[in-house]
Order: structure tokens, then sequence, then C-alpha cells
């Protein structure tokens, strides 16, 4: 199972520390304690928060690929061939499929971190 320290944890949600640490004291997320004492958080259990809330953090690096979304696997499903994965990126729901070698190779699963990179020539962009 994937856990997440506090300070991660905020990271991939898009808020402090000391927002996760109110988040665990008021039930709304599930926290335990590592050997050192340090809280940790189930990678699942950040899942099911990230899913609920729709929060969560944005990366960039020097890529190429210009759309690139930081954010926790929220669910994976295995077929013969193909896997499709969803992430949640902050407010964004991202689905892909990859093969399912690729998805096994990854360790694709609910709770772990991934980045979806979007290199696309063809965008719509739309206003609300």
């Amino acid at each position: 199972m994937h856990t997440y320290r506090i300070g991660d944890a905020a990271a991939l949600l898009g808020v402090s520390a000391d927002t996760v640490r109110r988040l665990v004291d008021a039930g709304k997320l599930t926290a335990g304690r590592d050997e050192a004492g340090r809280r940790i958080i189930p990678g699942e259990a950040l899942a099911a928060y990230a899913r609920e809330t729709h929060r969560g953090a944005r990366e960039s690096t020097g890529s190429s690929a210009r759309n690139r979304f930081a954010g926790i696997v929220t669910d994976v499903h295995m077929g013969d061939v193909s896997a499709q994965v969803e992430i949640q990126a902050g407010p964004f729901r991202v689905v892909s499929m990859v093969s399912r070698e690729s998805a096994e190779e990854l360790e694709l699963a609910p709770g772990v971190p991934a980045v979806a990179v979007i290199k696309s020539t063809n965008v719509v962009v739309e206003r609300p």
C-alpha cells in the first residue's frame, strides 16, 4: 500500500500541510503513524478524498509537452490488452488508455502518484 507524509499529501491536494493536519484531526482524511511517529496517509484514502473534493496540485517541468497534470491515480480498469487509468489532478479528471503492460510496469493503482502528460495537435478550448 502506498502512503503519503503530510507534506506530500498537501502538495498533491494543492493545500498547506496545516490544512491536511486539520483534515485529519477533523476525521475528513484517514491517517496513521509510521515507525518514527510521523503521520502518514494511505494512498487509497487520499485518492478518495481527491475524488470527492477535486482539489490538487499542478506541476511544471522543462518538457516540450505543455500539458502536465500532477495528481493521484483514482481508478484503474485492466483489460486483456489495455488499461483505463483515471487520474485526479486538481479539479481535473484525466482518463487515459494505456497498454496493460505499461500499467503493470508503472504499478498503477488507486493512491499512486502520477503525472498525465498530454501533447496534442488538436485541443478544444471553451469558455464556461
